[in-house]
């Protein structure tokens, strides 16, 4: 049992490596620009004008701009919405670049991908530690009474948003009591923001967790040999929100992903 879980780890830690280092994943981010800071709509090293008009973006650009749309030069104005898949599928191109429409709390923004990307080009690998059973424990999912709630917290671009949560997840390790505030994903699975005594120091500043979803009893696996490093572990232009209140655990977890090579 142990050999097989160490080997899947192993087939999960190559897959995540390759995730992250894929064209348009998260090590080709070169820019995060919302739109607010540009009220001339002129973003830095991007042809055309991006404007927010309600609920979508307004690109107002022509086939001299070198962009695409949906494949195709743009003639015009062309009204976008937030795309919701992959930088890869993205509607808007400039060469190999995907430019990605995004929207938080109302705000919207357009992201820059672009696989020849520094960080991409001198990536050596994730640092984690390799597969150890003790970290490996069953989890207990507790919703909230009241339903999901949000709480404000800081964001690593520096700004504060808030994070919304969908309950507690508890688990014991080496017989001592740990709890995590939780995400609920459209699919049920749980997604985790913490710190830990590692934290800052032998990892990056704050990890993630994604338990799958728990079972009818609340039962899942929390399984600390996959915490993951956030998106802006591999680019500064990510808005990872840091840990809420509560979940730094009191423990220095020796597990999962730690740092770039």
């Amino acid at each position: 049992m142990t050999k097989d879980a160490s080997d899947e780890w192993k087939r999960w830690h190559e897959r995540r490596t390759a995730t992250v280092s894929a064209p348009y994943g998260p090590l080709a981010l070169t820019g995060t620009h919302w739109l607010e800071d540009h009220p001339a709509g002129r973003l830095p090293d991007i042809p055309g004008r991006w404007t927010a008009d309600g609920d979508g973006v307004l690109l107002t650009a022509t086939a001299a701009d070198g962009l695409t749309v949906d494949g195709r030069p743009p003639a015009g104005r062309v009204r976008l919405a937030a795309d919701p898949g992959p930088a890869e599928e993205a509607r808007v191109a400039l060469g190999e670049r995907r430019l990605v429409v995004l929207v938080r709390e109302g705000l919207w923004g357009v992201r820059d991908f672009d696989p020849n990307a520094g960080p991409r080009r001198a990536f050596r690998g994730i640092a984690a530690t390799p597969y150890d059973p003790r970290w490996s424990v069953p989890g207990r999912f507790t919703p909230y009474a009241t339903g999901r709630r949000s709480v404000r917290v800081p964001n690593a671009d520096g700004r504060e948003r808030g994070l919304a949560l969908g309950g507690e997840l508890a688990f014991t390790l080496d017989g001592r009591e740990h709890t995590l505030q939780v995400s609920v994903e459209d699919d049920g699975s749980l997604w985790a923001v913490f710190a830990d005594g590692t934290s800052g120091s032998t990892s990056y500043r704050f990890r993630f967790l994604r338990p799958a979803a728990p079972d009818a009893e609340g039962l899942t696996t929390v399984d600390l040999n996959r915490a993951l490093l956030p998106p802006c572990a591999f680019a500064d232009h990510f808005v990872c929100p840091f840990p809420p209140p509560g979940n730094t655990l009191g423990i220095r977890v020796e597990a999962g992903e730690r740092e770039l090579r």
